[in-house]
C-alpha cells in the first residue's frame, strides 16, 4: 500500500515537472515572438519624403499657414481665386495673421493652365484657347480676347465672384503653371497658326502672370507642396 501511494507521488511529481518545463517553453516562445514584434515596429525607419532644389521655391514664403489649390478646370480656378481671398481674409481679421505669412500656392493643369497665361497670349489665341478650354466670356458667348479672371465687372457671372487674379496675387498667392499642359497647348496652338511649336512653347512661357512660374508637371507640384507642409484643397 505504501508503495502505491509513492508511485502515485512519484508520478504527479513528474507531470508537474513536465508541465512546468513546457510553460517556460511557451513562456520563452511568446517572449521571443514579442521581442521580435516590437523590433520590428521600432526599429524600420520612418517614411521621409526627398526635396529636390528644384522644389525649393516653395519654401521661399515660410508662413506660418500653407495652402496648395489644385485646379483642373475653368470654373476650378475661378473658386480658387475666391477661395484664396477667403483664406487671407479669415486669417487677417479672426487669427491677426497677415498675408505676408501665409504661403498659399494654386495650381494650375490641365484644363486650367491658359489662366495662368497673361493678356498678351489671350489676346493672340483667345479664339484657340477658348475652344481647347471650353471656356466663353459669359457677357458675350464669344471668345475672350483678355484672361477675363483679371477683369473686376463679372461678378456672379463668373466663379471667382468679382476677386480678380490681380487682388490676391498683390497679397503674395503664387500660380504655379504646368509645363506638361503648356507644351500641348503650344502644340495644339502651332498646329492651327502654322507656327514652330517650340516658338509658341517658348512664347507661351515668357508671358504668364505676375507672381507666376512654370513647374515640370502640375500634378507633381501638388505632391511636393503636400510634402512640404502644405495643406491641399481641390476646386
Amino acid at each position: 500500500m505504501k508503495e502505491k501511494v509513492t508511485s502515485g507521488l512519484s508520478e504527479r511529481r513528474s507531470f508537474l515537472t513536465r508541465l512546468s518545463a513546457g510553460m517556460s517553453a511557451l513562456a520563452a516562445v511568446a517572449a521571443t515572438g514579442v521581442s521580435t514584434a516590437q523590433g520590428q515596429s521600432t526599429g524600420a525607419s520612418p517614411w521621409r519624403p526627398q526635396f529636390h532644389d528644384k522644389d525649393d521655391w516653395l519654401d521661399k514664403t515660410p508662413g506660418k499657414h500653407r495652402l496648395v489649390f489644385d485646379t483642373t478646370s475653368p470654373v476650378g480656378f475661378g473658386e480658387a481665386i475666391a477661395f484664396a481671398s477667403n483664406f487671407i481674409r479669415v486669417n487677417q481679421s479672426d487669427y491677426g495673421v497677415a498675408s505676408k505669412d501665409l504661403a498659399v500656392v494654386i495650381v494650375v493643369r490641365h484644363n486650367s493652365t491658359a489662366f495662368g497665361y497673361n493678356d498678351a497670349i489671350w489676346a493672340k489665341y483667345g479664339a484657340l484657347l477658348a475652344v481647347r478650354t471650353g471656356f466663353t466670356d459669359p457677357k458675350t458667348s464669344a471668345a475672350p480676347k483678355t484672361n477675363l479672371y483679371r477683369a473686376a465687372d463679372y461678378g456672379p457671372l463668373l466663379s471667382n465672384r468679382g476677386t480678380t487674379l490681380d487682388s490676391i496675387l498683390s497679397q503674395g498667392v503664387q500660380i504655379a503653371v504646368c509645363q506638361v499642359a503648356t507644351r500641348g497647348i503650344a502644340g495644339a496652338l502651332a498646329d492651327a497658326t502654322g507656327q514652330n511649336v517650340e516658338a509658341v512653347n517658348t512664347e507661351l512661357m515668357a508671358n504668364i502672370v505676375t507672381n507666376a512660374r512654370m513647374v515640370p508637371a502640375g500634378i507633381v507640384a501638388v505632391n511636393r507642396a503636400q510634402e512640404r507642409g502644405y495643406s491641399f484643397a481641390r476646386s
